[in-house]
C-alpha cells in the first residue's frame, strides 16, 4: 500500500512553526521519501497564525493534499482554526495539559496527546524558544520520525552559533521524547513514519530557489533586485550562486529601477532577469513597454500575492494575469508563462530566458506566494539536458551608418547590436522608429513596425508546446487550468478517472499569446469546459473567451489559499450531473 502521510504544525509566528515543518521535511527527504510542503504565515514579523504542512509519500506527490493526518497545535488559535478539520482517524499533539493557553476538547475518533511544550520550555529549559524542539521530540517518540536525520538538520542549522546551541536543542528534543514515554507508555498510535528507503539523487528546493537555479542554468548574468514579499528570496538565493558563474546581482532603490537595470544589462548583450510581486508589476508597466518598443529581451518573474494595493503580501493568489498579459498602454505584445510546481520553476525560468532571447521580447513568468515557499525534492538538474537559446547577434558591420537594428524581416526578429560588435551601435529608445532606430512617426513606418513586433508571435503556439492533456475525446467534462491550480487538478482528475468519470484536463504553461488552436481543439473534444483559478474575475477564462470560440464555466476561489483536490473533485461531480451548467461557480 502506498504511503501518504500529512503532518501539519500550527501556531503563532515566531514560535518555530515553519522551521519545525522544515525539519520534518528534511528528515523525510533524507529517508528517501517524496515530500511536498505547504506554508502560510501572516505579514507581521512576529505573531499571527502560521502553519507548516508536510505531505510525505513513497510515490510522486501532485499537490499539498486535502488536509492533515497529524496536527501539532502550538496554541489555542491553532486548535480553534483546525478544530473543524479534526475528523475521526486524525491525531492531535497539543500544548497541554498545563502550561499552554487552551484546553482541548475530546473529539470522537481522534487520538489526542497532551505535551506541555510551553511549560517544559519555560520552566525546565528556561527558554521559551525551545518549545518547538520539545514538540519535535514528542513527534519523534510518537510517530517514529527519524531522530538521526532530524538531529542532522538541527546541527546544520545551528552549528554556526556553537555546539552549545546544538546540544541545547538536542536536550529539548529528549525532554519531549521522555514526556511521551512517561505519560503514554501503552500508546497505540495510528500513524508511523515510513521506514527509510534508498536515497535518491534529488535536491530540496523552494519555488523561489528553483527560479534562481533556472536563471543560472538559462544563462542569466544579471539580476536587478528590489525586495518585495513574496519575491525577495529569488534575489537572495541568486546572490549565492550567480556570482559563481560570473553574473551580477544588483539591488536598486525601487522596482522601477530594478527593471531599468535589467533592460540596461540586456541592451549590453547579457541575459537579465528580475522578480517582483503585484505592486512591482504595476510600477514596471512603463518599462515593460520600453522593452517591447526597443525589442530588448527581459524576464520578469511575478510571484503573485493577494491584492489589490498592499493586499495580503504573504497569501496565495492568481490575480495578476490581466496585468501581465495586457498591462501597460499601447499595443504591447509579450509572453506569459505560469509555473505549477517547483520543477516548473526551474524549467520555465530557462524557457522564459530562451523565449525572451528568441523573440526579443519581455517574458513574464508567473508563480505565487504559496509556490514561492513550497518545498519539493526534485531530481538534481543536469545542465546538459537543457537547450539554451541565445539572441541573434548582428555580425560586425563595415559601414555603421547603415546598420538596421530594426530591419523588417519575415519573422519579425532582427539581429541585435551590442557594445563590442563593431558597427552595430544604435539608439534603443521608447520612440517609434525606423529600421535604423531613428525616430519616425509617419503612418507607413508605424504600420510596418507595429506589425513587425506582433508578427514575431505568429508561430509561437506551434514552436513552443509545453501543454499536456489528460483524458480522451468525448469525455463529459474538460478542465483547463494554470499555475499552481494545475497540480491540485491533476490529483483531483486522477481520483475522478479512477472512479470511472469521464473527465479530461488541459494544462497549458504558456498563457499568452493564447494557445488558441490547442484550447479550441480540447474544448471541441469534450462536452463542457470549466476553468478553475484563484481570482474573483476568472481572468484566464475571460482571456479564453476573448481569444477563442470557447465559453468556459468559471470556478473561482479568492480566499488567499490555494484550491485543494477535493474542491476540484466536488466541482467536477456537480457539473457532471447538471444538464445546464452554470456560467460561474465560486468557493469560499
Amino acid at each position: 500500500m502506498a504511503i501518504d502521510l500529512t503532518i501539519k504544525v500550527a501556531g503563532e509566528g515566531g514560535e518555530g512553526v515553519i522551521s519545525s515543518g522544515d525539519f520534518i521535511m528534511q528528515a523525510a527527504t533524507r529517508s528517501g521519501m517524496e515530500v511536498m510542503t505547504f506554508k502560510s504565515f501572516p505579514a507581521e514579523i512576529k505573531g499571527g497564525y502560521a502553519l507548516s504542512q508536510v505531505r510525505i509519500s513513497d510515490e510522486k506527490i501532485l499537490s499539498q493534499g486535502d488536509g492533515f493526518d497529524i496536527l501539532v497545535a502550538f496554541n489555542g488559535e491553532a486548535y480553534e482554526v483546525n478544530k473543524p478539520l479534526l475528523k475521526p482517524g486524525t491525531v492531535m499533539v497539543w500544548d497541554g495539559p498545563h502550561g499552554g493557553d487552551f484546553e482541548a476538547e475530546e473529539h470522537e475518533g481522534v487520538q489526542m496527546f497532551a505535551v506541555p511544550m510551553s511549560d517544559i520550555a519555560k520552566n525546565t529549559l528556561k527558554n521559551y524558544i525551545a518549545k518547538n524542539m520539545v514538540a519535535m521530540g514528542a513527534v519523534i517518540e510518537l510517530f517514529g520520525l527519524p531522530e538521526d536525520s532530524l538531529k542532522s538538520s538541527i546541527h546544520d542549522k545551528f552549528i554556526k552559533k556553537g555546539q552549545a546551541i546544538v546540544d541545547f536543542n538536542y536536550q529539548a528534543i529528549e525532554l519531549g521524547r521522555q514526556w511521551i514515554r512517561d505519560n503514554y507508555p501503552d500508546r497505540d498510535v495510528k500513524y508511523t513514519f515510513p521506514a527509510s528507503t534508498a536515497q535518491k539523487d534529488v535536491i530540496i528546493l523552494e519555488g523561489n530557489q528553483a527560479i534562481s537555479v533556472g536563471a543560472v542554468i538559462g544563462g542569466a548574468k544579471f539580476y536587478g533586485a528590489y525586495p518585495i514579499t513574496p519575491a525577495t528570496s529569488v534575489g537572495n538565493h541568486l546572490v549565492d550562486i550567480m556570482h559563481q558563474t560570473g553574473g551580477v546581482v544588483y539591488q536598486t532603490e525601487d522596482e522601477i529601477s530594478a527593471l531599468a537595470t535589467v533592460i540596461g544589462a540586456s541592451f549590453t548583450g547579457k541575459k537579465a532577469i528580475t522578480a517582483t510581486a503585484g505592486p512591482g508589476i504595476s510600477l514596471m508597466q512603463e518599462l515593460i513597454g520600453l522593452a517591447v518598443m526597443s525589442e530588448v529581451p527581459i524576464v520578469v518573474a511575478d510571484v503573485q500575492r493577494g491584492g489589490p494595493s498592499t493586499g495580503m503580501p504573504t497569501k496565495h493568489d492568481q490575480s495578476d494575469l490581466f496585468a501581465c498579459a495586457l498591462g501597460g498602454h499601447g499595443d504591447a505584445p509579450r509572453v506569459v508563462l505560469a509555473a505549477a510546481n517547483v520543477q516548473d520553476c526551474v524549467d520555465l525560468t530557462v524557457d522564459a530566458l530562451n523565449l525572451a532571447e528568441k523573440y526579443q521580447t519581455p517574458v513574464m513568468l508567473l508563480s505565487d506566494a504559496s509556490l514561492s515557499i513550497q518545498t519539493e525534492a526534485i531530481p538534481r538538474p543536469n545542465v546538459a539536458d537543457y537547450e539554451i537559446v541565445d539572441r541573434d547577434f548582428a555580425k560586425p558591420q563595415p559601414d555603421p551608418s547603415i546598420f538596421n537594428r530594426y530591419q523588417i524581416t519575415d519573422s519579425g526578429v532582427s539581429p541585435m547590436g551590442a557594445p563590442g560588435i563593431p558597427g552595430t551601435n544604435y539608439a534603443a529608445t521608447g520612440l517609434e522608429h525606423a529600421e535604423d532606430s531613428g525616430p519616425r512617426t509617419n503612418p507607413e513606418t508605424r504600420n510596418a513596425m507595429t506589425e513587425k513586433r506582433w508578427r514575431k508571435f505568429d508561430g509561437i503556439e506551434d514552436a513552443y508546446k509545453p501543454i499536456e492533456r489528460e483524458g480522451e475525446d468525448g469525455d463529459d467534462l474538460g478542465i483547463i487550468c494554470w499555475g499552481m491550480t494545475q497540480s491540485v487538478t491533476r490529483e483531483a482528475v486522477a481520483r475522478l478517472r479512477a472512479q470511472g468519470h469521464k473527465v479530461s484536463a488541459l494544462y497549458p504553461k504558456m498563457l499568452w499569446p493564447m494557445p488558441q488552436k490547442q484550447i479550441e481543439a480540447f474544448a471541441k473534444s469534450v462536452k463542457k469546459v470549466v476553468v478553475p483559478e484563484a481570482n474573483y474575475q476568472g481572468q484566464f477564462a475571460d482571456l479564453i473567451k476573448m481569444r477563442t470560440n470557447v465559453v468556459p464555466i468559471k470556478f473561482n476561489a479568492y480566499r488567499g489559499e490555494p484550491l485543494i483536490p477535493r474542491e476540484i473533485e466536488a466541482m467536477a461531480l456537480e457539473l457532471l450531473k447538471e444538464e445546464a451548467p452554470k456560467a460561474r461557480m465560486a468557493i469560499h
